[in-house]
């Protein structure tokens, strides 16, 4: 089968029958891509290539086929592609309109989802994200979760453990988009009060009902979150007594005000608890912003449990494979749940594993049906996926599919 750069298809294409998996996909002036075409087989995808040539871009696209702002947290301005400085800019000097689109098969039948920076918005000086399912714009990004969900594991995302508590947060809000499509709405809504509140409360112009009324939705929203996230901790907790192989067993609780009311009260209690808090904090959240109780303050903790060492305590290496540890028990526990495991975006990960655990991940990613995507520099290090995975060279924003042996 001839092979056209940027307009590939892999010579075999194994079955989608039950699993996630993207068939298709097309971005336009996303990053260093000026367009892309790539027709793809549900088996997992390696990207091999230099540093800078487009491996990561192609995830972070991947990414935005599902709810968030996908694995950079870009602004939507900054995706656009980087044009030489002899191509003439846009009429009125804003940003590109980049475009991802796909093709997606999932368990219940294809969806064609599409994202990107509206055209429509642009032209009147603003940036929105547009987002399509099936052709029909939606209202919001979480209408994606209800078709795709991604979990990913970037090098930025080497000091997870280390730095502050808002990193781990959305990394395990994430893990339960997987199965809790709903949660994502859930999230956006508290967010958007609690931007409301600190708002008002800053300008000194919400009234006693108006606050009232804006710290209600807090409570209805940040105590569904915080639920949320405590009932998929209990359920990975399950999940990762299941066999890992050489991969540490993690330990997981949440550390917050709001869990510790919940562990201890009935819900009812908690909603007052919280309210009353939120009435009471209006003086100090008025000078320092935020609020002083919700979700926005709890924390994930990590251990490794053979150690019974918290993961800010064990080695870089650790703390990657203790990653990976969750990251797979999260997997298995969605393809159990909902027949598909979620797409994985593993930005150069394998080369800080050695060939036990690389093989083991390997063998994971086959036996549970997943479509992880993989990137390297190294085509070795990725030679446990030969005939068992499509690999693409990537060089210069330009993609070559690759024959196994």
């Amino acid at each position: 089968m001839a092979v056209l750069a940027n307009n590939l298809t892999p010579e075999d294409g194994a079955s989608m029958t039950h699993r996630l998996a993207v068939s298709r996909i097309q971005l336009s002036e996303f990053r260093c891509y000026e367009s892309l075409k790539l027709s793809l087989s549900a088996a997992p995808v390696v990207l091999t290539g230099p540093n800078g040539a487009g491996k990561t871009n192609l995830l972070e696209a991947v990414s935005l086929l599902a709810p968030g702002g996908g694995l950079r947290r870009a602004k939507l301005g900054e995706i656009a592609r980087n044009v030489p400085s002899n191509v003439p800019p846009t009429e009125t000097g804003a940003p590109r309109a980049w475009a991802v689109s796909a093709n997606v098969e999932t368990p219940d039948g294809a969806f064609q989802l599409g994202s990107g920076l509206d055209p429509a918005a642009l032209e009147q000086g603003r940036e929105r994200r547009a987002v399509r399912i099936d052709g029909q714009a939606q209202r919001g990004q979480a209408a994606l979760g209800r078709v795709c969900a991604a979990v990913w594991l970037t090098p930025q995302m080497d000091r997870l453990f280390l730095d502050g508590p808002s990193a781990r947060r959305r990394f395990l809000d994430r893990l339960v988009f997987g199965l809790d499509p709903d949660h994502s709405s859930r999230v956006a809504a508290y967010e958007h009060s609690l931007r409301s509140r600190t708002k008002l409360l800053k300008e000194g112009k919400g009234d006693d009902k108006w606050l009232a009324s804006i710290e209600d939705s807090m409570v209805r929203h940040g105590i569904a979150v915080a639920v949320a996230r405590a009932e998929l901790l209990a359920r990975l907790s399950r999940a990762g007594t299941m066999a890992i192989g050489p991969f540490p067993a993690a330990r997981l609780a949440l550390s917050g005000d709001l869990e510790d009311w919940l562990e201890t009260l009935p819900a009812v209690e908690v909603e007052d608890k919280m309210r009353a808090a939120l009435r009471d904090g209006r003086g100090r959240d008025a000078t320092y912003g935020g609020a002083v109780v919700g979700p926005q303050r709890s924390d994930l903790l990590v251990w490794h449990d053979a150690k019974g060492q918290s993961a800010d305590q064990c080695s870089t290496g650790e703390q990657k494979a203790l990653l990976l540890s969750i990251i797979m028990a999260n997997t298995r526990l969605q393809t159990k749940a909902r027949g598909a495991g979620p797409l994985l975006l593993l930005d150069e990960v394998v080369a800080h594993l050695d060939a036990e655990r690389r093989n083991h991940l390997f063998d994971e990613i086959v036996a549970l049906g997943v479509q992880a995507w993989m990137t390297g520099t190294d085509r070795a290090l990725f030679e446990g996926l030969d005939g068992r995975a499509q690999f693409f060279r990537v060089e210069d924003a330009t993609l070559s599919l690759e024959t196994t042996p």
